[in-house]
């Protein structure tokens, strides 16, 4: 008896995962085996990157709000040591936005804790 090979499925899986490589250069986009594994790597970048995203951001936060404080006579880690001994909870994101942006608000800020 002949081989049976289920060739609408496998090409179907290999239709669904060349969709992915739409817009990669050269052999990329349309070698199975060199997609197959350009794929994956990206998948991996992005799920990985996604963590990292995080982690970039508050690192450019911290930077923002070190610079603002620098101004007032303070350090970031005095900053915020009293921030949290005032009681005020106010994300980093946001004293970022308001060094950045609203620098007569930040002020007030830095002026509550001094």
């Amino acid at each position: 008896m002949p081989r049976s090979v289920n060739v609408v499925a496998a090409r179907a899986r290999r239709k669904r995962m060349m969709k992915h490589a739409k817009g990669y250069f050269g052999r990329k986009k349309n070698v199975w085996t060199v997609a197959k594994n350009q794929i994956e790597k990206g998948w991996l970048y992005a799920y990985r990157d996604r963590k990292q995203r995080k982690r970039e951001f508050r690192r450019l936060w911290i930077q923002r709000i070190n610079a603002g404080t620098r101004q007032y006579g303070l350090s970031y880690s005095a900053f915020m040591g009293a921030l949290n001994k005032e009681g005020i909870e106010l994300n980093r994101k946001v004293l970022a936005d308001l060094a950045m942006n609203h620098p007569e608000a930040f002020k007030a800020v830095v002026d509550s804790v001094k």
